[in-house]
Formats: structure tokens, sequence, C-alpha cells
């Protein structure tokens, strides 16, 4: 009997002795604070800022991405072709605009000049024709030659001379090149379809929907095949960062928290690798405590929230996941917490 009560014995000191380490492992300190709350994270719905059929989604539920990494691609082979189509207009404009610049070549001046001799010429041979048809007509009384001939030759004088004028204003503006008012004209075309290209390059580009940060793919909303539009989300993401534990704190504890206190934040999964945090934002409205916060208060009494940024570099908090914070306050506990 003696025998099996030694180690009884034994069993209840060890038992004893767990159960105070076990307590005063637990028991918050001299001047801790210690809270009860959840891991909160931002998410992302992504959506393709443009509108198409979806061709390639490159990343599954649970991956992770880097900021600017590719994760889906529409169709937007209707839109490289006007592309295509705008930079030939482009080109032809381009070539336009240089020849108005560059005014009448040599060439073309040269070949003004020729024709409004030739016009000189005309108009000379065409006044001759009608000074000796003229003269003939007065030295025979009208009996030489015929009034209708005499007419004919005055009106083939006449548009003679306006040929000359015609030529010589022909050679002037040649001279002169093209009004600014045309390449001022040419420049706006060009421009217009330059701008009209630079949009179908960013339709074009809209069709790659880019990671916009660090994150987790929390769920797949689209699948290849389907119609992708601004108002409907391909990706789900979970933020790796920020994250922070939004935790609850009764008004008698109002004032030991402030922004800037160090924090350790701990959960079930890992109770020996703390986390180090900051508190961060502190509400200045009271509520009643939520269902999920489980403290030593009455459900009923009003609690203010308080959010506390964490530095997770190992990844280990999931959204959601029940977590437990001490804030180092600098004081002494209440009697409360002694």
């Amino acid at each position: 009997m003696k025998k099996l009560l030694i180690p009884l014995v034994v069993i209840a000191a060890l038992a004893l002795a767990f159960g105070v380490w076990w307590q005063g492992r637990h028991r918050p300190g001299a001047g801790e604070l210690v809270l009860h709350g959840n891991v909160d994270i931002r998410q992302i719905a992504l959506a393709f800022d443009g509108t198409g059929r979806v061709t390639e989604l490159r990343v599954e539920e649970g991956d992770s991405v880097k900021a600017g990494a590719v994760l889906g691609v529409l169709d937007t082979r209707t839109l490289a072709l006007q592309a295509e189509q705008a930079q030939a207009q482009i080109d032809v404009q381009e070539q336009n605009l240089k020849r108005l610049r560059n005014g009448s070549r040599p060439q073309e001046i040269a070949q003004a000049r020729s024709r409004l001799v030739a016009a000189q010429a005309d108009a000379a041979r065409a006044r001759q024709d009608y000074s000796r048809l003229q003269e003939v007509a007065v030295s025979t009384q009208g009996r030489g030659v015929s009034a209708q001939d005499v007419d004919r030759a005055r009106s083939t004088w006449q548009v003679a001379q306006a040929t000359v004028g015609e030529r010589q204003e022909a050679l002037r503006l040649t001279e002169l090149g093209p009004r600014e008012e045309d390449v001022a004209g040419a420049e706006a075309q060009l421009k217009a379809s330059q701008a009209q290209l630079a949009l179908l390059r960013h339709q074009i580009a809209q069709g790659t929907l880019l990671a916009p940060a660090d994150a987790v793919v929390r769920s797949r909303l689209l699948e290849p095949g389907d119609m992708a539009t601004p108002q409907k989300p391909a990706f789900a993401l979970a933020l790796t960062h920020p994250k922070w534990i939004r935790v609850y704190v009764s008004e008698p504890d109002l004032g030991r928290v402030k922004p800037g206190m160090a924090a350790r934040v701990t959960t079930d999964s890992a109770p020996d690798r703390p986390i180090d945090g900051t508190v961060g934002y502190i509400s200045s409205v009271a509520e009643f405590t939520p269902k999920s916060v489980q403290t030593e208060e009455l459900r009923t009494s009003l609690v203010y929230e308080v959010r506390v940024r964490v530095e997770d570099r190992d990844n280990q908090l999931r959204l959601g996941q029940p977590a437990t914070v001490r804030v180092v306050t600098g004081g002494q506990d209440d009697a409360r917490h002694r």
C-alpha cells in the first residue's frame, strides 16, 4: 500500500507544479494588458479594367503572387488590328505633314514658270493675230476679213491674257508654299490619330490583369472562356501586408492603451512563437462586445475597438484566426489583473 501511495504523491506534486507553471505562464504580468481578438487582413476584389473574353488565367487559389505579376489575359486581337490600322493612318499623315512643312520642290517651281512662259507666248501670238486681222479689216473697209473673224481673234487674245494671270498666281503660290492653316490642320489630324492609337494601346494593356501588391489568391472567380467586365471580379486577393489584430478594450482599461505601444501576439497554433506588434487605431466610440470576442467581462459591457498592427514576416496569421494580444502598458496592473 505504501509503495502504491508514493507514486501517486509524486504524480500529484508534478501536476500541481505544472498547474502553477501554467497559470504563471498565462497570467498577465505587471504592466501588461491581455486582450483577445481575431486576425484581420485587407482583401481586394480584382477585376479586369477592360471588357472581353478571358483567354488565360495563370494562378490558382492559394498561390502567392508578387506585385506586378500577370494573373490573367483577355482576347485583344480585334484591338490589335485596329491599332495596326491607326498606325498606318499615322504614317500617311506624317508624310503629308512632312510634305507641307518642306514646301514646294524646285522642280515644281520650275514647272510653274514654264507654264507661265507658255501662256505668255500664247497670249502674244493671240494678240498679233488680232492686230493683223484688225489692220486688214481697216484697210479693206471690212471686205478683206469678216467681223466674226475679228471678234473671234479678240476673244482668243483675252482668254490667253487671263491664262497668263492664272499662271502667274500659280507660280507665286508655288513659291510661297503651303498655308500655315494647312500645316496646322495636318498637325491636328496627326495628333488626333496618335491619341486614337494611344487609346487602343491602353485598351490592349487593360487586357492584362496585374497583381497590385504582394498577396495570396483566396478565390478564382472566372475561368478561360468567360466574359470579363470591370464590374465582375476575376480574383479575390488577401494582402500579405499589412495585417492587424482587431481586439476590444473595456472602458476601465482604455486609459492604459495608447497608439504606438508595443505588443506581442500569439495564437493557439503557435503559442511559443510570439509576433511583435504595435497599437495603431483606437476607436473613439464605444460598442457592445462582439460575440466572437471572448473576455472575462459580461457580453453586454461596452468596449472600444483597437487595432494592433503586426509584422508577420513568416506569414503565420490567417484571416479570422483567434489571437491573444499582450500590450506592454508600462504601468502596474490594477487589482482585477493581479
